[in-house]
């Protein structure tokens, strides 16, 4: 083999276990694979061992909150479970509850966690002001152009579903949850949201309540 040939050869031959070894090295970064059925455990029982207590005592049962202050969980998409779960160990999301618990939380729990709920049924919510339902409705799907406030339904959808990985499922969401979330964005309590910030600052207590008693009745 001349010397041309043989230089080529090594090299040619480095570079390929360079590509192997960084094939081999992002494999080994990569996550692991979420496992509902631990984050089901984890979501039932806590772990006492690493002090994080059982989800389910505020959440209810398979992620469907009676309390109504709390949200219902089951079928919300599950990248947009995990983002909220790391942006409440940050400060963009304060929450003295959930930051405790989040920060207990490791990417493995996080991505289990959310596999485990976005897999559950959620249970159907209803709307409770007739005379509102309509205005209600109006500022979902319209939005309220004198404020510069687009259509819920732009980004949540029609029916409540929301857009996986961009914005959350809010069909049959508790209205008081709701209505506490857009003050959050309003005030500034929670910023984890640009878009949301904005709206929140355009909408009058009135009209938080009569959309958020709305999208309860989605389905």
């Amino acid at each position: 083999m001349n010397r041309a040939l043989s230089s080529f050869v090594k090299i040619v031959s480095i570079a390929l276990l360079a590509a192997s070894s960084s094939a081999f090295a992002a494999e080994g970064n990569a996550p692991a694979k979420a496992d509902p059925a631990k984050g089901g455990t984890l979501y039932q029982s806590g772990d006492a061992s690493r002090g994080i207590t059982a989800c389910v005592a505020c959440h209810g049962a398979a992620g469907n909150s009676t309390i109504t202050l709390n949200p219902k969980l089951a079928g919300q998409h599950d990248a947009y479970l995990q983002k909220q779960l790391h942006d409440f160990k940050g400060p963009n999301r304060n929450n003295a509850v959930m930051t405790t618990i989040s920060k207990g939380l490791g990417d493995d729990d996080i991505r289990n966690l959310s596999a485990y709920l976005a897999e559950q049924k959620p249970a159907p919510g209803a709307a409770k002001n007739k005379d509102t339902v309509e205005w209600g409705k109006k500022i979902y799907r319209a939005g309220i152009a004198e404020k510069n406030v687009p259509a819920c339904a732009g980004c949540h959808s029609p029916n409540g579903a929301g857009i996986p990985a961009q914005y959350p499922r809010m069909a049959g969401q508790h209205q008081d949850y709701t209505v506490a979330q857009l003050v959050n964005f309003r005030t500034g309590a929670r910023s984890n949201s640009a878009q949301m910030t904005a709206i929140g600052k355009r909408m009058s207590d009135d009209e938080m309540k009569a959309v958020a008693d709305y999208i309860a009745g989605l389905k």
